[in-house]
């Protein structure tokens, strides 16, 4: 668990996780409280493979900090850790001795704090107050428990200056019981005294903003008492909180070989870097590894955690200005969401091609309510219609928001009264809120055995075999628990995996895989970690995503020293990084010559990929240059091809051969049955479908749904020349990695339906948009003089085949394409 304000970067966002088709669905999961310490799963847990039964077992763990600028933080005045440690601690323990409401109300009433706090003032019609709210128990058993964590001050209007006896009296917990009220019984905001259940001499005017803060406050107050369950609710939650800025603060000054045996819970521990594939060196296997992704692609579920507020992208509404979450970024002609879809129903359709069977895969969301996350991915799903994968194929579920704090003394950060500064809990809270919400159990009803996990942010993941292999090998070897990991770019704010040896107190060895993020560098001896911010120090309690791993190390009875990882449950793969991992998390700044994790650094990294690609086809490509030329003068070309072409390049690249693109020309392929022969591109080409890779039927619920098939767009290029001016580069607008650019001049083909364009022996020059109706097939030959436009109807013996397909056959590790003509 980690103490953490701004997210911290994941160094792996690709995950592979299985389910035990063997445990019950109806089985119970039992946490407790290790399980935010370091994300501990104890068994029974549906639907994990078996875990670790006995909290003696699980492993050494250090908590994490680090720090960001936050809206507002109180004096801090001078604070004991290990008092207010101590007294919340007996509490917890008090409470969680509870049988019922009652009495943790009890127990709660007789904490210090509680009494003092409730017991001032009584004589000023408090008390009448506090005994006619229409108030539920457990609504004020929240409340208190505020107060007893020391957070009054989150209730109080203390940044208002106090005029009046009325406005006194709106002072801390009475302000919020007073709203409470006015909330409930529905008494006018502007009426003085009155009959709303308050005294005669009391009077109070709270605005709409307040009694919305109000509602806010109570929502995230029963989240976190629901959610931290299993370490205490909110009295929990601030115990974690303090436990971690005290060891923040004590090991300042302890290096990593004191760390590492004084733990409690062993006698020795070490960090290795992890063995695992490479993908990019071993590419038989790497190719075989891919082969058992799409076999397994009706296995699988996934799961994109697309909660978080990503701050840093500072992205708003261009029409409202209202803050975006990440999920919503324009990207390349889309938002991020909708290129996740895109990649897997790339991969689906590979399938297809493959088994000749539909394959869709059931889609888990975590969101929050960051921004309007929940109701803006929601409303983008509805408006897309699916995504053409129905509403069942897909569950959303909602991550809680947690109150930050600040560094020197664990109070709750405030924007305003009642409005604590709030931020989702991490990406980690995915694993204990996927049960609760019934995730794990959906995706059985699914017939899926395992999922998985990726970044929403990450727009290269799923380039070339890196996602097939990773989900391949943990089906076929029947692993719990994979990363996609790549080499580490110094400086980078992104933890690295190791390879985790521990010897236990028993004298047993304890071995497997964990992630250190990069806020521990220092302490383990890792060189070259991110400055850190200048800014008022605070945090939140975060679940970071890869800890789950710590609950699968396996146990020896001797020192293990030869193919450790090949006896692990979980394992781990490598790749080249920009096949692994670019993200679009932060907003550029102008004229920072840093892209990294930039929507304008990833977009390099994709056209290095796609230059990688097509240069092995014979395709002459400009070379990319250093990401210090982008920010002078934009990329050397813009080359955007839809995933459904492979997405295994060697499926790619059997669809082109030969030719050229020149410097400063843009190619855009939104077909997967293409032919490329000998194409030379000097300007702008963009190719679009209507349907890509099937046609939409309408099932039984009157949902539209995309039937993979062969009944979609298709065109063949042959000896063709593409002239145009293209891009007009000098334009101060374009944006582009949002793919929005101001174009003087371009070639461009629209298919609809399971439309058909041919060109071939032609030279193409100036600017054109052909749009090619459903049903028919468009011909441009040599002409006497200039071009021969042909435009025939697609016979009706192949209106669903097209004139000509690629039919694709497995042959040993690899895939191999066949053009078929009719």
């Amino acid at each position: 668990m980690a103490l953490n304000l701004t997210p911290i970067t994941l160094r792996n966002q690709l995950f592979l996780f299985s389910f035990n088709s063997k445990s019950s669905p109806n089985s119970r999961l039992s946490f407790n409280s290790n399980y935010y310490h370091s994300l501990h799963l104890p068994k029974p847990l549906f639907p994990f493979s078996s875990l670790p039964s006995s909290p003696s077992s699980w492993p050494c763990h250090i908590p994490r900090v680090t720090t960001a600028p936050v809206e507002y933080a109180p004096p801090a005045p001078d604070f004991d850790f290990s008092h207010e440690i101590t007294r919340l601690n007996i509490l917890r323990s008090r409470l969680s001795d509870s049988t019922n409401l009652n009495d943790k109300h009890s127990v709660v009433d007789k904490d210090a704090t509680v009494k003092q706090f409730f017991g001032t003032n009584q004589n000023d019609g408090f008390s009448t107050v506090l005994a006619s709210l229409n108030l539920d128990s457990y609504e004020l058993f929240l409340v208190k428990c505020l107060v007893a964590a020391g957070q009054e001050h989150v209730l109080s209007f203390e940044s208002q200056p106090v005029q009046s006896e009325s406005e006194l009296a709106r002072s801390s917990l009475k302000s919020a019981l007073y709203a409470l009220v006015e909330m409930i019984e529905k008494v006018d905001v502007d009426r003085v005294g009155g009959n709303g259940g308050v005294g005669k001499n009391i009077s109070f005017a709270l605005n709409y903003e307040e009694i919305e803060g109000i509602k806010k406050l109570l929502k995230t107050l029963g989240e976190i008492e629901q959610f931290y369950d299993c370490i205490g609710g909110i009295i929990g939650y601030q115990i974690t909180v303090l436990e971690l800025l005290a060891r923040s603060c004590k090991r300042q000054a302890t290096n990593w070989s004191q760390t590492r045996t004084e733990s409690k819970d062993c006698q020795f521990l070490e960090i290795y870097a992890p063995s695992g594939l490479d993908l990019s060196q071993s590419t038989e296997y790497a190719s075989q590894a891919a082969i058992w992704g799409i076999e397994g692609l009706s296995d699988l579920g996934e799961i994109y955690p697309l909660g978080g507020s990503a701050d840093r992208l500072g992205l708003v509404d261009p029409d409202t200005g209202e803050c975006l979450p990440a999920a919503m970024l324009p990207y390349c002609g889309r938002t991020l969401l909708e290129g996740l879809i895109r990649d897997l129903q790339a991969r689906e359709f590979l399938y297809f091609k493959l088994y000749g069977k539909q394959c869709i895969t059931p889609v888990a969301m975590m969101t929050s309510s960051a921004k309007n996350n929940h109701e803006r991915i929601t409303s983008l799903c509805e408006r897309l219609g699916w995504f053409g994968r129905g509403r069942s194929s897909f569950k959303l579920f909602e991550q809680p928001l947690v109150p930050t704090v600040g560094a020197e003394d664990g109070q709750w950060l405030v924007a305003k009264p009642f409005t604590p500064v709030c931020k989702p809990g991490g990406h980690g809270v995915l694993w204990k809120l996927a049960y609760d919400k019934g995730i794990f159990k959906w995706f059985y009803e699914h017939g899926r055995k395992a999922a998985t996990v990726r970044q929403v942010s990450n727009v290269v993941a799923a380039t070339d075999l890196t996602l097939l292999a990773l989900a391949g090998i943990g089906l076929h070897h029947g692993k719990k628990l994979g990363f996609a990991s790549c080499e580490r770019q110094l400086g980078a704010t992104e933890g690295i995996n190791v390879l985790i040896e521990k010897k236990n107190l028993d004298g047993r060895w304890t071995y497997g895989l964990s992630c250190i993020e990069y806020t521990e560098f220092d302490k383990f001896g890792i060189t070259n970690g991110p400055l850190s911010p200048e800014s008022v120090s605070g945090g939140r309690l975060e679940c970071t995503m890869q800890n789950i791993a710590d609950s699968f190390f396996s146990t020896s009875s001797s020192r293990c020293y030869d193919r450790l990882e090949d006896n692990l449950d979980t394992f781990i793969v490598y790749n080249e990084r920009r096949r692994v991992t670019s993200s679009a998390k932060r907003k550029r700044k102008h004229a920072d010559k840093s892209l990294h994790q930039t929507p304008d650094g990833s977009l390099l990294d994709i056209l290095r990929n796609a230059c990688n690609l097509l240069s092995n086809c014979d395709i002459r490509l400009p070379e990319i240059k250093g990401n210090d030329v982008y920010v002078d003068s934009g990329p050397p070309f813009l080359l955007l091809l839809h995933p459904a072409l492979g997405p295994l390049w060697e499926v790619t690249r059997q669809k082109f051969h030969g030719g050229s693109i020149s410097k400063g020309s843009e190619l855009q392929i939104e077909v997967a049955e293409f032919l490329w022969r000998n194409v030379q591109l000097d300007g702008s080409l963009i190719i679009v479908a209507e349907h890509v890779m099937g046609s939409m039927r309408i099932d039984e619920s009157d949902e539209p749904i995309l039937q993979y098939g062969q009944r979609c767009g298709r065109c063949k290029l042959q000896n063709v020349k593409v002239l145009n001016k293209g891009i007009d580069w000098n334009s101060g607008n374009n944006e582009y990695w949002k793919h929005d650019v101001q174009r003087l001049e371009t070639f461009k083909v629209i298919l609809y339906g399971n439309a058909e364009f041919e060109a071939t022996d032609v030279v193409l020059e100036g600017n054109h948009v052909f749009e090619v109706p459903n049903g028919y097939k468009m011909k441009i030959e040599p002409g006497r003089p200039g071009l021969s436009v042909q435009l025939d109807p697609i016979e009706p013996s192949i209106m669903d085949s097209g004139s000509w397909f690629w039919n694709y056959k497995i042959k040993g590790s690899h895939i191999k394409l066949e053009l078929v003509e009719l």
